[in-house]
């Protein structure tokens, strides 16, 4: 999933990006307000987390701008500001939770995926597309009861399609929300991986459930396209 990370301090915005790379976002960096307001409006974003002190435009402007223009993007505050009123404003002017810094890595990933969930209107955290069950919570994966071991890009591509199932997604859809913004749609890295997820999860089964829609991208259905 694609995540605009608002931060101007660069060691927070190291340590913040490189972790949630590694638990297997696309993530893209803003260090001031105004550039924040303007990425976040004008690309595609699964998720904002937005620092409040950052330079220009504060995040609260940010978030009172992005709402007023009518941007429903998920927005998760994380910020040094651990006053109560502060907390109260900025749920007020629209953000979706609120962490305080210091923060715990993990906790913070998982406010992001309750988040996406939430936005997906995914009631439980299990998507199932036939006999394929995909846990977005545990991020596990079982298909007829068998369990299949992804790594952490193969399944965020299936998270992805899981998101999407019943949809046609294009590389470059995929390339923006999998991948980093600026990753080549045009290289055959997607294809590569599509071909990875297809040998674990339908290889070895009659029906398949990842098809390709020629000259457009791929889909996660039941059903041939």
């Amino acid at each position: 999933m694609r995540v605009l990370l608002v931060e101007d301090d660069d060691r927070v915005a190291s340590f913040v990006r490189r972790g949630l790379v590694e638990e297997g976002f696309s993530v893209d960096l803003s260090r001031d307000g105004p550039d924040a307001f303007h990425q976040v409006l004008h690309e595609s974003y699964d998720v904002m987390v937005l620092d409040i002190l950052i330079p220009l435009m504060d995040g609260f402007e940010v978030l009172e701008e992005i709402r007023r223009q009518g941007c429903r993007v998920p927005v998760l505050i994380l910020s040094a500001k651990d006053g109560v009123e502060d907390r109260i404003r900025g749920l007020n002017e629209g953000a979706d939770d609120y962490l305080v810094k210091p923060f715990n890595f993990a906790e913070l990933t998982a406010r992001i995926r309750a988040l996406l969930r939430r936005r997906s209107d995914i009631e439980q955290s299990c998507v199932r597309v036939g006999d394929l069950e995909v846990d977005l919570a545990a991020r596990k994966v079982t298909r007829s009861g068998k369990r299949i071991g992804l790594t952490p890009k193969e399944f965020s591509l299936l998270e992805y399609f899981a998101r999407n199932h019943g949809t046609v997604v294009t590389r470059t859809m995929i390339a923006e929300h999998v991948w980093d913004q600026h990753f080549d749609s045009f290289t055959n890295v997607i294809d590569v991986y599509v071909r990875y997820l297809r040998l674990k999860i339908d290889d070895a089964f009659p029906t398949k459930l990842i098809h390709t829609v020629r000259g457009v991208g791929y889909v996660l259905s039941q059903d041939a396209p």
